[in-house]
């Protein structure tokens, strides 16, 4: 397990505070706000937290309403709306400087058997068969734009193979899709509960960027404001992050300065472990007073 993988599960091992309140802290990576695939992945474990460990999570939905200063911890109040049968719900506040900067909901259920049919898995190639970490980041170094080599120069615990990386090299307009292996960079167990967070905490990543293939765009582009503004997942059967995933994205839409990603993750043998949508702001940046657009 290399150290941002350690770093990842100490940010996920979250302080419990008192009955529904706990306190998670962010990694000193240099950036201006929380990554928002942190919040949700610690707002998911504070629910988690309070629900029985035989009712896996089934379904979140999160909002996010202000930027997370990573300077400071952030506060996850758990509010237990209800306890079924079947089911129970959880609301999760995240909260800085006394405003909620995240709002959760997730839906979690007791095991049953019942219908099960799945969309089957893009024809691609496997990640043995794409650039490794190591010689994809040489590559990318070589010839993508300065913004886009400093954040692949970045140790991060996740490992990404794409299938294409042609939009790092082209400004041309692409179809808003993109195929992505994905993976954690270490082996961290099977709990479900964990398991599902770490897959909460990497379904954030590069989906703004496939909304943004249309326009020839990307979001490290200065001319681009961009940031999550929504976030849904629905986990489908059980999932081993620490093994790859195919995640498969496509953007339906984009309009009124957002773009729509739907994204589906399966593992190696097919299964579609769980779908994701976001809606994410792609806002053309807006020019200051005297500035030069």
């Amino acid at each position: 397990m290399n150290d941002s993988v350690a770093g990842l599960l100490e940010t996920l091992d979250l302080e419990r505070l008192e009955e529904n309140l706990y306190r998670g802290t962010s990694p000193d990576v240099g950036w201006q706000r929380i990554f928002g695939g942190q919040v949700i992945a610690q707002a998911l474990i504070a629910a988690q937290r309070t629900v029985p460990a035989d009712r896996p999570v089934h379904s979140l939905h999160g909002y996010f309403v202000r930027p997370g200063d990573p300077g400071v911890p952030v506060i996850y109040e758990v509010r237990r709306i209800r306890d079924g049968g079947s089911f129970t719900t959880r609301i999760v506040v995240a909260i800085q400087h006394g405003a909620a900067i995240f709002t959760l909901s997730a839906s979690f259920q007791r095991f049953e058997e019942g219908l099960d049919h799945q969309i089957t898995r893009p024809d691609v190639p496997g990640p043995d068969a794409l650039p490794s970490g190591e010689a994809l980041t040489v590559e990318i170094l070589a010839r993508a734009p300065e913004a886009i080599r400093r954040y692949w120069t970045r140790p991060r615990p996740i490992e990404f193979r794409p299938v294409s990386t042609e939009h790092y090299f082209t400004d041309a307009k692409l179809a808003p899709e993109q195929r992505i292996w994905v993976r954690v960079l270490g082996e961290i167990g099977d709990d479900p509960a964990l398991n599902a967070a770490a897959l909460a905490y990497l379904s954030d990543m590069t989906l703004l960027d496939t909304s943004l293939f249309a326009h020839g765009l990307s979001v490290f582009d200065a001319r681009i404001q961009a940031a999550s503004l929504d976030h849904a997942m629905w986990f489908h059967r059980p999932v081993r992050v620490s093994q790859w995933l195919l995640y498969a994205q496509d953007s339906p839409s984009s309009s009124g300065g957002r773009g729509l990603t739907r994204g589906s993750l399966f593992d190696e043998a097919g299964v579609l472990v769980a779908s994701v949508a976001q809606e994410g702001l792609i806002r053309p940046r807006r020019s200051k007073p005297g500035e030069t657009a």
